[in-house]
């Protein structure tokens, strides 16, 4: 059995190539930083490939389509954020973002989608995130990418199904998780001694182990924790405009003054 995840570097690629590996996958990790990778790969005990690949180049997604074959398991991993008010934020960001979350995620969705079907065997799973269930202000593009990654994700799984495939295809939707992207967005989801913080921000190891187990299980939409789970429900019952000046509010706090 052998896994390919991209964005595996760090965060929740990282541990879910350990999640993986512990169940006996050989892993191909994709990621950008070479050094990471190889700590990466001194830590775990079955067999490890590196690609030290960049997923906004033709030539990277072309690379990582070429090994979509040799795999059981595909994990479009690689994504990151852009904060801002968008008539101010940075244009070739957010079209590097568009890159990575949206554009890779499609061509490599498509191509496994492809080879998989063909062997009717596989499973694809997708990082979106709970932004993809509201609107974003503040954080408008990112949250318009992980909406169309889990659309996308969600429109596949009825495509496969009703073709009678052997294909399981699911969407990871978390809430905040302890990783990088705070740094990498330039934003703060809370101060460590705030009260309530460990039940909003979740440990990357924990939604890993339980993003594998609920893929490998075939389950459509996985969304780690309880109160994430509520909010998702609980959105139904404010308007499009009341959420988005509600979210407006949540997501000035996270903004970090230099």
């Amino acid at each position: 059995m052998k896994a390919l995840i991209t964005g595996a570097s760090s965060g929740l690629g990282r541990d879910m190539a350990i999640s993986l590996s512990k169940r006996g996958y050989d892993i191909i990790a994709v990621a950008r930083r070479q050094d990471r990778l190889e700590a990466l790969k001194a830590e775990l005990e079955t067999n490890v490939e590196i690609l030290c690949l960049d997923v906004t180049r033709a030539e990277g997604v072309e690379k990582i389509a070429a090994r979509l074959d040799e795999v059981d398991v595909f994990i479009n991993n690689a994504g990151f954020g852009v904060f801002g008010d968008l008539c101010s934020s940075d244009l070739d960001a957010e079209l590097a973002m568009l890159d990575t979350n949206v554009k890779a995620v499609h061509i490599l969705t498509k191509l496994a989608a492809q080879k998989f079907k063909a062997r009717n065997h596989g499973h694809i799973l997708n990082v979106a995130s709970i932004a993809a269930f509201f609107p974003g202000p503040l954080f408008s593009a990112y949250y318009g990418s992980k909406a169309y990654v889990f659309r996308l994700t969600q429109a596949l799984w009825e495509e496969l199904r009703r073709a009678k495939s052997a294909v399981k295809v699911s969407v990871l939707c978390p809430g905040p998780v302890r990783t990088e992207f705070e740094q990498v967005a330039k934003v703060s989801f809370g101060r460590g001694d705030e009260p309530g913080r460990d039940l909003i921000i979740a440990d990357s190891r924990k939604v890993a182990e339980y993003a594998i187990r609920q893929m490998l299980r075939g389950k459509l939409i996985i969304v780690p924790g309880t109160l994430m789970k509520i909010a998702v429900f609980f959105r139904r019952i404010l308007s499009e405009k009341m959420l988005s000046r509600v979210l407006y509010l949540l997501q000035s706090k996270k903004f970090v003054r230099h």
